[in-house]
């Protein structure tokens, strides 16, 4: 191959569509190059489209609705338990936003008039309730990216084995634009699957991180909780629940 044909190869593989046409605007961009892409870009945005709803909605639960301060709401109820009373200990963590640590923290206080065993036993209940909520889902964010980028690679060898079968029974004449698509094909699909995998393995390991903190606090106000009502057990010996905060369990 001389200069003048690598330089038509570029022009042909970088700057163009099949038809022709210039390439334009970024949504133009992509359009072209989704279009080079060939089939290989298909499972790449649906990978996208999964991850992305997968990001969306873990963001909101961990950073949102699943979300307290620990130190806060424990000071807030330390005064309740400090005074021995249930009752408004219980109506405290009722009034909080629903999260698994108050969840826990509230099945445990449910059962103080049961003994510290029985409080311990429906801590550690709870938490396993709470902790399969917490990592739902995020595990397969690592899946789709990997899924992404193995469907990339699959692209690309599905574009190579095009080129070389340009080489070998294209005519001269069709041989630099066959060459050129397959190339295109190739590079293509290899950046929309690292473009797809990478965030989606960036946000895995983010929303794990937070994930973890979250169990953490966690079974680190549970702890917490146990042993205020241990040390505060003589103040508990005759607690009773009332109907309203059992109404409100």
């Amino acid at each position: 191959m001389n200069v003048t044909f690598l330089n038509k190869l570029a022009l042909l593989a970088t700057t163009e569509l099949p038809g022709g046409e210039a390439s334009g605007s970024l949504l133009e961009d992509l359009a072209k190059r989704w279009v080079a892409g060939k089939w290989g870009m298909y499972p790449i945005a649906l990978c996208l489209i999964v991850a992305v709803a997968i990001i969306v909605e873990r963001v909101i639960v961990l950073y949102g609705s699943a979300s307290i301060s620990k130190d806060g709401f424990l000071r807030g109820l330390k005064k309740h338990i400090y005074a021995g009373d249930l009752d408004r200990a219980i109506n405290y963590v009722a009034g909080q936003k629903p999260t698994p640590l108050t969840n826990v923290i509230k099945a445990g206080l449910m059962n103080v008039p049961k003994g510290e065993d029985e409080v311990q036993a429906a801590l550690d209940e709870a938490a396993l309730r709470e902790t399969p909520r917490i990592e739902a889902r995020t595990g397969y964010l690592a899946m789709l990216g990997n899924a992404a980028m193995l469907t990339g690679l699959l692209g690309t060898v599905s574009g190579l084995i095009g080129a070389f079968e340009a080489v070998a029974f294209v005519s001269p004449a069709d041989k630099a634009t066959v060459l050129a698509g397959s190339i295109s094909e190739a590079m293509n699909c290899t950046a929309f699957g690292l473009l797809t995998a990478v965030p989606a393995l960036v946000a895995f390991s983010v929303l794990m991180g937070r994930t973890q903190a979250i169990i953490n606090d966690m079974n680190e106000a549970s702890v917490s909780v146990l042993n205020l009502i241990i040390a505060n057990r003589e103040k508990f010996k005759n607690a009773t629940i009332s109907a309203s905060s059992r109404d409100d369990d």
